[in-house]
C-alpha cells in the first residue's frame, strides 16, 4: 500500500523534530512532546490537520512572549541547518503554521520571521492571513520581497500571493482584483531562478480562472521579449490554452480548420474499471504549409446524476508539416484511483485540434461514446 501524504508526520519525523528541540529548549520533554502529539486523534488527521496539531503542540514548549518565540524558531531553523536535516516533504511546514497560528496579532516579528523561515520551509501558506488582514502593508512588503537575495524569499512574494494556491485558503480580494499583483510579477519576470519564474507563471494562471482579460493583457505585453519570459508565459497561459481562450490561441499561433480529423475509431467500445479505453484516429494538415498543432482529447466522464464532465488531456504540441497525414493511437487508463471516482455507463471521447473538438465531415458531431462497465 502507498503511503499516505499526510505519513509525513510519522514517529520517525517526530523523533527527529525531538533531537532538534531538546538542543534548543532548554526544558523540553520529549516523553510528553510524543505524548501530546499522538493523541487518540493523531491517526484521523489529514495533512494540514498533523500540520497545525505540530504546531499547538510545540507552542506548549515555546516562549509566551511571541518575539522571544521568533527567536526561538531561528534557533530551530540554525539547529536544523546545523545537523544536516532537510525536509522530505513538507514535514517542517509545521513551523510556518505556528507563525500564522500565534503570531496574526504581532506583524512585524512574524514578518521579520517569515523572511528568515521560509529560506528553510516555504511560508506560502502562513503568509496568506497576513496578506487578508493588512493588505496594503503586506502588498509592500511582497513588492520588497522581489528584490532580496533569497530566491526562495523571492518566490514567497509571489506564491504567497497567488489568488488560488492549492491546498491554502484563497485571497478573495485578489480573485476579485488581481492588479494590485502586476507589480510583483512583473518585477519577477526576468528573475534568474526558474523556480521563481515558475510561481509568477502558477500566479498567472491562478488569475487567469477569475480575471482572464488581466492575463490576456499580459501575455501580449511579455510574449517574445526573451526565451525565458516566453516559457513563463506559456505555463501561465495553459488553463487558457486548455480551455481554448480564442485570443490566446491566436497569440500563440494555433490556427484553426486547417488541420483536420479524417478518422476516427473507438477500438474498445466497451471497458472495464481497471482496464484502458484504446482509440485510434487520423489528421491531416489540408494546407501546404506547416502549422502549430495542439494536440489533446476530451475525456467526458460520467457522473453519479447522469450528466458528463469532461476532462482535457494533451497529446502534443509542435509544428506538423504541409499536405502531412498522421495516425494516431492512445490509451486512457481506467485504473481505480482515490481521486476520482468512475461511475459505469455511458462516457464520451472528443478530440481537440487546437483547442477545437473536431468530427469528421461525414459526422454529425464531435462526440464517440464508449461504455464502461464493471
Amino acid at each position: 500500500m502507498a503511503e499516505l501524504f499526510k505519513d509525513v508526520y510519522c514517529p520517525a519525523f517526530y523523533e527527529q523534530f525531538s533531537g532538534v528541540l531538546i538542543k534548543v529548549l532548554p526544558d523540553f520533554d520529549s516523553i510528553k512532546f510524543n505524548q501530546m502529539i499522538f493523541n487518540e486523534r493523531f491517526a484521523d488527521y489529514e495533512l494540514k490537520q498533523r500540520m497545525h496539531h505540530t504546531a499547538e503542540v510545540l507552542d506548549h514548549f515555546m516562549p509566551e512572549d511571541f518575539s522571544s518565540a521568533v527567536v526561538t524558531l531561528k534557533r530551530i531553523i540554525d539547529e536544523l541547518r546545523g545537523q544536516g536535516i532537510k525536509e522530505r516533504s513538507i514535514e517542517y511546514m509545521c513551523l510556518p503554521d505556528y507563525i500564522e497560528t500565534y503570531g496574526l496579532d504581532y506583524y512585524d516579528s512574524a514578518v521579520d520571521c517569515f523572511e528568515y523561515v521560509t529560506q528553510y520551509t516555504s511560508c506560502e501558506f502562513a503568509v496568506r492571513p497576513f496578506i487578508i488582514r493588512y493588505p496594503a502593508k503586506m502588498l509592500v512588503q511582497l513588492q520588497a520581497w522581489t528584490t532580496h537575495e533569497s530566491r526562495h524569499v523571492r518566490r514567497l512574494a509571489s506564491e504567497g500571493s497567488r489568488p488560488r494556491l492549492p491546498w491554502a485558503m484563497a485571497l478573495p480580494a485578489f480573485k476579485k482584483d488581481p492588479t494590485p499583483l502586476l507589480p510583483i510579477l512583473t518585477a519577477l519576470k526576468y528573475d534568474d531562478c526558474e523556480v521563481v519564474r515558475r510561481s509568477v507563471a502558477n500566479n498567472l494562471n491562478d488569475i487567469a480562472k477569475d480575471n482572464s482579460n488581466v492575463v490576456v493583457h499580459v501575455a501580449t505585453l511579455w510574449l517574445g521579449d526573451n526565451a525565458l519570459t516566453d516559457k513563463l508565459v506559456k505555463h501561465a497561459c495553459r488553463t487558457l490554452l486548455k480551455q481554448a481562450q480564442p485570443e490566446i490561441m491566436a497569440l500563440f499561433g494555433f490556427q484553426q480548420d486547417l488541420i483536420t480529423l479524417t478518422e476516427m475509431s473507438i477500438t474498445t467500445p466497451v471497458v472495464k474499471v481497471g482496464g484502458k479505453l484504446t482509440f485510434n484516429f487520423t489528421i491531416d494538415n489540408t494546407s501546404g504549409s506547416p502549422q502549430k498543432l495542439r494536440l489533446e482529447y476530451g475525456l467526458y466522464y460520467l457522473k453519479k446524476n447522469g450528466t458528463l464532465a469532461r476532462k482535457v488531456f494533451k497529446i502534443t504540441e509542435r509544428v506538423i508539416a504541409g499536405n502531412t497525414e498522421e495516425q494516431i493511437t492512445r490509451h486512457q487508463s481506467f485504473k481505480v484511483i482515490s481521486t476520482r471516482v468512475f461511475h459505469l455507463g455511458m462516457h464520451k471521447l472528443a478530440i481537440i485540434i487546437n483547442g477545437q473538438e473536431s468530427k469528421i465531415s461525414t459526422e454529425k458531431e464531435a462526440l464517440y461514446s464508449f461504455e464502461l462497465t464493471s
